[in-house]
Formats: C-alpha cells, sequence, structure tokens
C-alpha cells in the first residue's frame, strides 16, 4: 500500500466542545471494530464528543444519518459533523458497485445538502485482507482519518466564519 501524503497537520486540531456523529456499519465486525477505534482516538485527541451509531450494512449508514442529524437539530442538540464507517468487499456480481456507488453518493448528497463536515471510511476493497491493513489503527487507521478529515473542514469552517 503507497504510504498516504497528508498535506495538513492535523496534530494539532482541538474543536473542544463539538460534537460529532459516528454511523458505523457491521457487516465485517472486526474490521468495522478497527475502524471505530481509529475514528474514536481522533475525535478524543481533539476533544471532541461523538455518539455511535451501527447498521448491519453501508447501505443503511447514509439514511441512518440523515435521521440521527435531523432528530438531533430538532432536540436542539445539533452535530458539528458526521463520520461514515464501514467496508464493502467486492463478491462475484454487481452487488458490489451498486452498494459503493450508491453509499459514497448518498453521503456526498447528504454532506452538501445539510454543508456538515463529513468523513467517510466506507472501505471499498477486492479482499479482507486489504480492508484490515487499512482499518487497523496501527496500519492505515482509515477510521482516524475519517475522523480528521470531519475535523479539519470543522476547523476550516470556523476559521472563514461559516456556521
Amino acid at each position: 500500500m503507497a504510504e498516504p501524503k497528508r498535506a495538513v497537520d492535523t496534530s494539532k486540531i482541538d474543536v473542544h466542545g463539538a460534537r460529532f456523529l459516528i454511523v458505523e456499519a457491521r457487516f465485517y465486525n472486526d474490521i468495522g471494530s478497527m475502524l471505530l477505534a481509529g475514528a474514536q482516538r481522533a475525535f478524543l485527541a481533539a476533544n471532541a464528543s461523538f455518539d455511535v451509531l451501527s447498521v448491519p450494512g453501508a447501505l443503511e449508514i447514509p439514511i441512518m444519518m440523515a435521521i440521527a442529524l435531523e432528530a438531533a437539530r430538532a432536540q436542539g442538540k445539533p452535530y458539528q459533523g458526521a463520520v461514515a464507517l464501514g467496508c464493502i468487499i467486492r463478491g462475484e456480481t454487481y452487488h458490489f458497485e451498486i452498494v459503493c456507488n450508491e453509499s459514497a453518493r448518498a453521503l456526498m448528497d447528504l454532506s452538501m445538502g445539510l454543508k456538515l463536515p463529513f468523513g467517510n471510511a466506507i472501505l471499498t476493497m477486492d479482499t479482507e485482507e486489504q480492508a484490515i491493513v487499512r482499518a487497523n489503527p496501527e496500519l492505515g487507521d482509515k477510521g482516524g482519518d475519517a475522523a480528521r478529515a470531519a475535523l479539519t473542514v470543522l476547523t476550516l469552517k470556523h476559521k472563514i466564519g461559516a456556521h
């Protein structure tokens, strides 16, 4: 796996008091646990709080995220960002492409519509071995990367005065 070229230093992000939503798919439980561990570690390092909701698979992530974000806003406790965690492994049918494309499209639509910082760590892999390397917080840390992406966008949003 190629080493990531990170252009933004996220080591000093502190969003004390910011609240994030993590929606995770548990189709591959071990991979999901690694992704979640990475995301949690990144949020804790930035002094952010988070809530975690688990759904069966990647296609359920966007709708659960939309429902939870709307409910939090209605209760006067809106989230400042969200992260999607999951894994889709290629099978022998076209279903892989549908799940990958539609989950990503729905998340982008939701993020753009709400103007809300999102991080996407729905892994789209050919093999379980590839997913494990990318999900493991000590190796690929894609869950942590997704959280840091959402944290960075939130920080930039505040920097330019957007609310």
